[in-house]
């Protein structure tokens, strides 16, 4: 499977197996169902779940995860294709009040994709009661002129007060305006599963009828640089926590394919970006056994991408400022649109 594989033009010719997984579902002069196609966003506050949803509507890993909050900075596309409806789900980054240019395009990025959208869903932590930060997506959200939807995301941890934590979902929505949203309440859980198929099926019926906009077995469109340098910076989050959070971002130098010992591999160069001397110290570790364990994690997700052995060779620089720096920024790919 091609993570990225090009986008079907409407007006493209239509491969036989597109055809065949449309067929019985564009027959609305027949009573039947019509096919749906669109796009959705996963708006919400940081570190609630938005790209362990994802990953668990389409089946697998197309979007880093981690225990820090703000992990995602690239407004990710996901393809769901069901038999009555293909999803682009848009995984945005977490809303939050920024604190350096990085955030500003980030906070930018995920705000700029609730008006190019179909629909929009919501996610919110059902296992905590409705805060501030809820309240402030809530208003943004209030005037949007496409469905918009709720997630109550992590229904696996809350027990007796599950009612009592939704309520307060529910009055924050009630106290959001005159008249008040009347938006509907899903509860599910992203870790195991649980409503997500009841999830799907009601944000399929609000997308407009249409084709296929992707081959029906894409399940992302990320550059494959992109999920590469996703995947180490992944395996940073995840080792070092507190130590280096949002001070680290990837860049991929090369990808080559090559022979060693009479058998193909792919050889990845990247390099690993920091502020300061101290993180980098951090990431490469006592005899260099940080860097090796970071290396170890994201070759073993990457010859997943490839199905094939992975050489992976990384390299740690120090750039200053890097997430004030209009030009990094751009360079990285971080322009908030």
């Amino acid at each position: 499977m091609d993570p990225s594989a090009p986008t079907a033009s409407p007006g493209d010719a239509q491969p036989q197996d597109i055809r065949s997984h449309q067929d019985g579902a564009e027959q609305g002069s027949t009573g039947a169902s019509v096919f749906r196609s669109g796009f959705v966003a996963l708006i919400g506050r940081p570190n609630v779940g938005k790209s362990t949803l994802l990953n668990q509507l389409v089946g697998q890993k197309v979007a880093i995860t981690s225990p820090v909050a703000q992990t995602t900075r690239n407004r990710l596309r996901a393809i769901l294709t069901t038999p009555s409806a293909q999803l682009i789900l848009l995984d945005t980054p977490g809303i939050h009040k920024p604190h350096h240019l990085l955030g500003e395009r980030l906070v930018q990025s995920a705000r700029g994709a609730i008006g190019e959208v179909d629909v929009v869903l919501l996610l919110v932590d059902a296992s905590q009661p409705a805060g501030r930060g809820d309240g402030f997506i809530v208003d943004l959200l209030r005037h949007s002129r496409v469905p918009v939807h709720v997630a109550l995301n992590k229904s696996d941890r809350v027990g007796a007060d599950a009612e009592d934590l939704a309520a307060t979902y529910r009055e924050l929505l009630a106290d959001a305006g005159d008249p008040p949203v009347a938006w509907p309440l899903h509860p599910c859980s992203a870790l195991n599963g649980d409503g997500c198929q009841a999830l799907v099926e009601a944000l399929a019926a609000d997308l407009p009828p249409g084709p296929l906009l992707y081959p029906a077995d894409t399940v992302s469109d990320q550059p494959e640089q992109l999920l590469l340098a996703e995947l180490i910076r992944e395996q940073v989050l995840t080792l070092t926590r507190e130590e280096v959070p949002h001070s680290v971002a990837v860049r991929i130098e090369r990808i080559v394919e090559e022979e060693a010992k009479g058998k193909v591999r792919t050889a990845v160069l990247a390099t690993v970006l920091v502020e300061r001397s101290s993180q980098k110290g951090i990431l490469i570790g006592k005899g260099g056994q940080m860097l090796k364990a970071i290396g170890q994690g994201a070759r073993l997700q990457m010859q997943k991408v490839f199905e094939g052995p992975v050489y992976l060779e990384l390299f740690v620089k120090v750039v200053p400022n890097w997430r004030s720096h209009p030009g990094r920024l751009a360079e990285l790919g971080y322009r908030g649109d």
